[in-house]
């Protein structure tokens, strides 16, 4: 019988059929089993995003299992990954440049050289906020001897939020939690203000102006410009669409997000794992929407640990250029 199928679509097929084939014979020589990604505290924006891309991975790589993990946040995942006690993990710049330099609050001294960047995720806005009737509607409004939650201890709210607000005159009593006791703690009246350092939407921010009236407190430019000065931030502006309550942007600064690997995974595991994560923004758009800015463009905001190869491989076959010395040996 002759062959009726159009030469257009057996070429695809035949395309489909080698990649698949290829994707099969992925060398998988010493992957886990399993893995394990460390985000932060429940209701801040790592551990939804860590979770969902625990999923994505595992679901596309088939027979690996993984999931994420509870922890302080940027700064312990740098040392868990370090370590070895877990296989990926999640941090911003700040903490990651702290790591490199021997000087993360966690391991004085040490420097975390086995800790890889993987990929860029999103920026991490650093944003105030309290409950309307508490009539803080300014920085300067924050009264001394505030009780002001900031996170996690050893979160990079926590690292960075006080010094920031110290830089900015705010006396306070400083506490500590995940992100969704903190909210429940201002909404009952413990704490009069919480600084937010996570992606946005901040999913307790949310839940909060559902519940209650609340002010998203914007930094003023004075304040703005005396921060990027003292600390590794840029400027931001948070965009109005992210919460009800906002009429219009918030000045806010922020610092960036990537996801880590421990240095000395299998540079096919990694690879594989960055491969799928930039080949399917839309499933990550769909775990949460700050993943809007985990794309390959944004590999340029690392520029103070070194890659992963695996990592590095994908990124350097798709024409985005990660120069030697920033590939780990």
């Amino acid at each position: 019988m002759r062959n009726l199928m159009p030469k257009s679509f057996a070429l695809l097929a035949g395309g489909a059929l080698i990649a698949a084939t290829a994707h099969a014979e992925v060398d998988r020589d010493g992957w886990p089993s399993s893995f394990t990604i460390g985000t932060a505290s429940q209701g801040g924006t790592f551990y939804i995003y860590g979770s969902g891309w625990a999923n994505l991975i595992a679901d596309q790589l088939g027979n690996i299992t993984g999931g994420g993990e509870v922890t302080g946040g940027p700064t312990q995942n740098l040392a868990l990954v370090h370590n070895g006690d877990l296989a990926f993990g999640m941090t911003t710049m700040g903490p990651a440049a702290d790591a490199m330099k021997g000087e993360s609050p966690l391991a004085p001294g040490v420097v975390m050289d086995n800790a890889c960047a993987m990929f860029p995720m999103y920026e991490t806005p650093f944003s105030v906020t309290a409950l309307a009737n508490s009539g803080i509607t300014s920085i300067s409004d924050i009264p001394d001897g505030s009780r002001i939650g900031f996170g996690p201890s050893g979160s990079t709210s926590d690292v960075y939020f006080p010094a920031i607000l110290e830089e900015l005159g705010v006396n306070f009593e400083r506490r500590n939690g995940g992100w969704s006791d903190l909210g429940g703690q201002l909404q009952d009246g413990l704490l009069d203000v919480i600084a937010f350092a996570a992606g946005i939407p901040i999913p307790a921010v949310s839940q909060l102006e559902v519940q209650t009236d609340v002010n998203i407190i914007e930094f003023s430019e004075e304040e703005q410009a005396r921060i990027i000065d003292a600390f590794p931030v840029s400027d931001y502006m948070i965009p109005a669409s992210t919460y009800e309550t906002l009429e219009e942007d918030a000045r806010a600064v922020s610092m960036w997000n990537f996801a880590i690997a421990a240095c000395d995974l299998p540079e096919s595991f990694v690879y594989e794992a960055t491969r799928i994560t930039m080949e399917n923004n839309d499933r990550m758009m769909s775990v949460h929407r700050s993943a809007e800015t985990t794309i390959p463009e944004n590999v340029v905001y690392n520029t103070v640990m070194p890659f992963h190869p695996g990592a590095a491989r994908w990124f350097n076959e798709n024409g985005y250029e990660i120069a030697d010395d920033m590939i780990s040996q």
